[in-house]
């Protein structure tokens, strides 16, 4: 506790640092609620980021600040409140938005909102459709934004770079798996074309590049008491997409019936009325600034990044289960084999 917060006090809150506790399980980062001695100040949420997957956080930061900083002054202008509905990056000194402690270890902090309501899925088309609606304002804001951003991922939702990918874990075969999944390799192969023709008209530009979240699921909604979306928060991985990107990695999660790794296929499905409602409440705000072909292209962007998560489960197994965390030694197929079951039923 001591450690932690020292390392709290170097940023630039309101009062002295009391308790630093910690707040949920985080898969990337680890997360802390920070409280001071100062009964006016707010509580502050403390990020330790993780440096394996961002390699450079300060080009991060200096996103977040940017990105939060545009939605400030869009908030303002319409009236809104810019404490609670964009979030507000912490200091450690001027212009440093990280501190790094004595191992290494990246560290950021934004004030916590209050009030607010998170959920893990879409229970209601109701709020489905209010979910969509923040999507779609939160890319509405950014669609005039001018400043440039890093490429914290690169490669990011690049099919061509994942089937390079692809075709050498298919050579390697480090797992000696292949030949007990040839069914799921063909599966991908008859899809590479149609993946590849889409990958192509981002490439080229036919469907515009644009300030996008990429990470779109619910949990990263904070909602209020009318379940109207207060605040888009972790924004870590914000740079330069497509919007549909966020509208298909939205769709891939709220929209399905079962889990990621359901062992019961039958429990596995895109609903519909979730689809409907979440795509009429995106559009609600973003039909004013998408183009024709991205409109085109809205539905089968749920399977683009549906398909590209079965990939890249496969792809991990074959290679032994280098990425993703693992329960069991099929974990990988097994979510292999409910995202293609949700990817067959997203027909339109």
């Amino acid at each position: 506790m001591d450690k932690l917060i020292n390392i709290a006090s170097k940023f630039a809150v309101a009062g002295n640092v009391v308790s630093v506790n910690q707040l949920g399980d985080g898969f990337i980062n680890d997360t802390f609620l920070v409280k001071t001695d100062d009964k006016f100040a707010p509580r502050y949420i403390l990020q330790r980021k993780n440096s394996n997957v961002f390699k450079n956080v300060p080009q991060m930061m200096d996103n977040i600040y940017n990105v939060t900083m545009h939605l400030k002054k869009k908030v303002r202008e319409s009236g809104g409140d810019r404490f609670r509905n964009t979030l507000t990056v912490i200091p450690v000194d001027k212009g440093q938005y990280y501190y790094v402690d004595d191992n290494g270890g990246f560290w950021a902090m934004c004030i916590f909102i209050e009030n607010t309501i998170t959920y893990d899925k879409a229970e209601t088309a109701d709020l489905a459709y209010k979910a969509g609606r923040g999507l779609g304002k939160f890319q509405l804001m950014m669609s005039d934004f001018d400043k440039p951003l890093y490429d914290v991922l690169p490669g990011f939702h690049n099919m061509r770079m994942r089937f390079e990918q692809w075709d050498k874990a298919l050579i390697d075969n480090l797992a000696g798996r292949k030949d007990s999944v040839m069914e799921e390799i063909e599966f991908i192969e008859s899809h590479r074309k149609e993946m590849l023709d889409f990958m192509e008209l981002v490439e080229n530009g036919t469907i515009a590049k644009r300030v996008v979240h990429n990470d779109t699921k619910i949990s990263n909604f904070l909602f209020n008491s009318d379940n109207d979306v207060v605040c888009v928060i972790d924004l870590d991985t914000v740079m330069l997409g497509t919007c549909l990107n966020d509208f298909g990695d939205a769709i891939r999660s709220i929209t399905n019936t079962g889990l990621e790794d359901d062992t019961n296929l039958d429990n596995v499905a895109m609903d519909r009325n979730l689809f409907d409602a979440y795509k009429a409440g995106y559009l609600s705000y973003a039909d004013c600034f998408l183009t024709d072909v991205e409109k085109e292209y809205l539905n089968f962007s749920a399977r683009f990044i549906t398909f590209e998560q079965v990939l890249r489960f496969l792809m991990d197994y074959l290679n032994g289960d280098t990425y993703y965390k693992i329960k069991y030694a099929d974990h990988n197929l097994v979510r292999t084999r409910a995202q293609r079951k949700l990817f067959e039923t997203m027909t339109w």
